[in-house]
């Protein structure tokens, strides 16, 4: 029996409970083609009905539209390009109204498929619950790198086990199988246009319906990472956008809790914040950054907003 046909077979006895899937990705100036191509010969190899629908959010790199356009020459797959930029949560919302199937796959588009049996592993789980966050891995060493150094620091503490333990504060689009009525019936908040805490309000949101969330052991790989500067100021966005939903983030983000237990010494905290912040930044954005610095930054700037 070849290996095509194995699969099938072996879909057709365990699988049942996926015969359809709608995988999609969001992009902003960023090329996402074999992200593409990785994930349509996998759905091919599980003769499922599938397509793979790509939303550009208003790109300005010509360079990255031009090149996926080409996503639309592939079968079973759809590239959308809209004239301005709607912010991250319409655009996953808006991805989810073009599905026609029943399970929806979302994915960011500066992912990596680094596992053959990828899709598979969803299709075996799905009978488990109607959400299912897959997770991510880190596959690139990048010491000088704060973005990469910060998320091989954090990658123990969102293995599979650990991120069941609170499964609704654990909740990241970057690869997330979730049924498409319960994400017509719970959308993410579109207020949340700029970087962060889309995905996490979500999590709050499903608990709140009382959504069952299962975390697997189905990673994608993360190995695109911003320079040291972009990243310090995506931080800064992300924490701006913290600050204007802290209400309804209470209790699903852990620098929020944080802050809360120092409020009583936060006039220190913002002072240190604004003797020390620049040669903070310095140090992070330059060529040896500190993760020490960054958690005394990050929380230096989330209590300087207040």
């Amino acid at each position: 029996m070849s290996e095509k046909q194995w699969i099938i077979t072996f879909f057709d006895y365990f699988c049942t409970n996926m015969k359809q899937i709608s995988i999609l990705i969001p992009t902003y100036n960023s090329i996402c083609v074999e992200l593409v191509r990785s994930l349509q010969q996998q759905a091919e190899l599980l003769a499922i009905d599938y397509e793979i629908i790509v939303a550009d959010d208003g790109s300005t790199a010509q360079d990255c539209l031009q090149a996926n356009r080409t996503i639309r020459q592939l079968s079973h797959c759809q590239f959308m390009e809209r004239e301005q930029n709607t912010g991250r949560a319409a655009i996953r919302n808006f991805l989810a109204q073009q599905a026609q199937y029943e399970w929806l796959l979302l994915i960011d588009c500066d992912m990596v498929v680094c596992r053959k049996d990828f899709l598979m592993r969803y299709a075996e789980n799905a009978h488990r619950a109607q959400v299912i966050d897959g997770g991510v891995v880190i596959n690139r060493a990048t010491p000088d790198n704060l973005r990469a150094r910060y998320e091989k620091a954090a990658e123990p503490l969102h293995t599979a086990e650990q991120r069941q333990r609170t499964p609704y504060q654990h909740l990241h689009t970057a690869n997330l199988l979730i049924r498409r009525d319960v994400l017509l019936q719970h959308p993410f908040d579109e207020r949340f246009r700029r970087y962060g805490y889309e995905d996490v309000l979500l999590g709050r949101q499903l608990e709140e319906a009382h959504v069952e969330v299962l975390h697997i052991d189905n990673p994608l790989s993360f190995e695109v990472f911003e320079s040291n500067e972009r990243f310090v100021s995506k931080t800064e966005e992300g924490l701006r956008t913290l600050h204007q939903f802290q209400q309804e983030l209470r209790g699903y983000s852990n620098l929020l809790t944080v802050a809360e237990k120092l409020r009583p010494i936060a006039p220190l905290v913002r002072l240190w914040h604004t003797i020390n912040k620049r040669w903070e930044r310095r140090l992070l954005t330059g060529s040896h950054p500190s993760l020490k610095i960054f958690s005394l930054y990050r929380l230096g700037y989330f209590m300087s907003l207040s």
